[in-house]
Parts: structure tokens; C-alpha cells; sequence
């Protein structure tokens, strides 16, 4: 298996509050049927997810093919999960995935050699909290059918308390969502039948962030061309996973955090009325939590 580069880039909602005119940076450098997409949100959370979501992936593509911002063009499969238009572009074969959950957007990206296209990259992240309405017994009776017996042996292991369940939980299910993303079929896919042995050399905290010992069993089967990194990220708040398909990076490494100013390309569209009224329109959607 050839070795491949791995890019991993991390963005804190938190620390960014948008003036008008980093919106309109923004929304200029992003496809117009994007735009109809982010509008489409109640909440400004969910719109800046996404629109940072949208930045990251013109940034790596731009970054990984030398081409300008404004000329990389997305569309998205049938699945909706959105590729780059390569137009016979010359450049390494690439792959690479968003996502996002409260104040943290993700993107994992991997290149490769021409001779050696058939590889993939998968990410999730997930807050390591329960905030739902149920008592998280009753929650976990309810997902318990998601996870393999082995898994769930773990979870609930009988040292871990409260916390350290709802951690085990959320590592597992970041690394199926990572797998399933990366696989493009999503909830077809009988989670119960993919069975994670989480790395348990080491506890996984901050300081051996990315694990790298895990290992994959789908309906028993042993799955050696897949490779997977976990991470803690934001003071251990959240978990990270990565889902490498025929890849092995050639190192593993932590997330890289960006600032706005390193996603934002100046244009003079962003000048223009329409793009300018988009952005008023949308700086008036409530946050979440106000």
C-alpha cells in the first residue's frame, strides 16, 4: 500500500463573530447553488457551519491542485456528498471530507499518486456530551442494536462512569460515521455489523492524540485496507475520527486550527449589492443558543 499526505484542518465557531464584510469574502468565493443551500438554515449556527465547511474544501482543493479559489468548482454525487470538478485538470488523485458539530468544522483531506487512484478519506466529529431528553440508560437501550456485543462490552465497561461511557459511545460512533461517510452510503449500512476494537494502549487523552491502533471487522470480516485515527480536540470537549480506505498516511498528525483570515479571498464581488444583501438577510438568523 502506497503511502499518502494527509491533511487535517480544525475551525472554532467559537472564536469567530462575522462582520458583514468577512460574510461577504465569504459567500463571494462559494457556488451560487451554494448559497441557496445555506439559506435554507433557521439558525446562523448551522449557516456558518456549513459556509466554513464549503471554505475549507475550496482552500484544500486550491491548496492540492494550484488552482485559484474562484476557479475550483464543486458539484455532488447522487448521494448528495459534494466532489471536486476536475475539468482534466492535471494534479494528484484526492479525496477529502467536512464535518461538523457545534462550534468545531472539520476537514480531513488525503492526496495520492496517479498510479494509485482508488482511496478515500471519511471524518466525523462529535461533542462528548448527552443533551438529550431521555435518561441516557434509556438512550443507550435505544442505540444499543447500532453497536457489535464487543463494542458495547466496552462502552459499558463496569470502571467507566457516567463520562467515560458517553466518551466511549461518541468514540465509536464517530469512527462508524466516519467509515459509512467515507463508503458514501450512510444509513443503509447495518451498524451493528461493523465492529471497531478501539486502541486501548493508551487511554485516549490530549496528550496521544491521534490513536492509531484501531482496527475494523465487518460482519466478522477483518477489514486491512482500512486505517483509522482518533482525536480529542478543544480541551478534550470533542472527539475526532478518520477513516482512511487503500491509504496510509505518511504521518500521522494533528489538527491544524485556521483562522477566518486564512479561508477569506478578497474579491470584488463581495462588493456587489446582491452578495451584500445575502449576508445582511443572513446575519438576522438567530443563534441556537442566544
Amino acid at each position: 500500500m502506497s503511502k499518502h499526505i494527509c491533511t487535517r484542518w480544525a475551525f472554532d465557531l467559537g472564536s469567530w463573530k462575522p462582520t458583514l464584510t468577512q460574510l461577504s469574502q465569504a459567500v463571494a468565493s462559494i457556488q451560487p447553488e451554494e448559497r441557496v443551500r445555506l439559506m435554507k438554515f433557521h439558525f446562523i449556527d448551522d449557516f456558518l457551519s456549513s459556509l466554513i465547511g464549503r471554505l475549507l474544501m475550496r482552500k484544500y482543493v486550491s491548496t492540492c491542485s494550484g488552482l485559484p479559489h474562484h476557479q475550483v468548482k464543486f458539484a455532488r454525487d447522487v448521494r448528495g456528498k459534494p466532489y471536486w470538478v476536475r475539468e482534466d485538470i492535471d494534479g494528484p488523485p484526492l479525496s477529502f471530507n467536512v464535518s461538523h458539530q457545534g462550534s468545531l468544522v472539520l476537514l480531513a483531506g488525503i492526496t495520492g499518486e496517479a498510479s494509485d487512484p482508488d482511496f478515500g478519506i471519511g471524518t466525523d466529529v462529535m461533542k462528548i456530551e448527552y443533551s438529550g431528553g431521555k435518561s441516557l440508560s434509556d438512550f443507550f437501550r435505544l442505540m444499543k442494536s447500532k453497536f457489535s456485543a464487543q463494542e458495547w462490552s466496552y462502552i459499558g465497561r463496569a470502571q467507566h462512569d457516567e463520562w467515560e461511557q458517553v466518551k466511549a459511545f461518541m468514540r465509536h460512533w464517530c469512527l462508524k460515521e466516519a467509515y459509512v461517510k467515507e463508503l458514501g452510503v450512510g444509513i443503509t449500512v447495518d451498524l451493528g455489523k461493523i465492529s471497531f476494537s478501539v486502541d486501548t494502549t493508551h487511554p485516549l487523552n490530549s496528550e496521544v492524540s491521534p490513536l492509531t491502533g484501531t482496527s475494523l471487522r465487518c460482519h466478522d470480516q477483518p477489514m486491512e485496507n482500512w486505517h483509522f485515527e482518533e482525536h480529542l480536540l478543544l480541551e478534550e470537549d470533542y472527539c475526532a475520527a478518520i477513516a482512511f480506505r487503500n491509504c496510509l498516511p505518511q504521518v500521522h498528525g494533528r489538527f491544524q486550527f485556521l483562522g477566518v483570515e486564512e479561508l477569506l479571498v478578497k474579491s470584488l464581488e463581495s462588493e456587489l449589492d446582491d452578495v451584500i444583501s445575502y449576508c445582511q438577510r443572513a446575519l438576522l438568523k438567530p443563534y441556537k443558543r442566544s
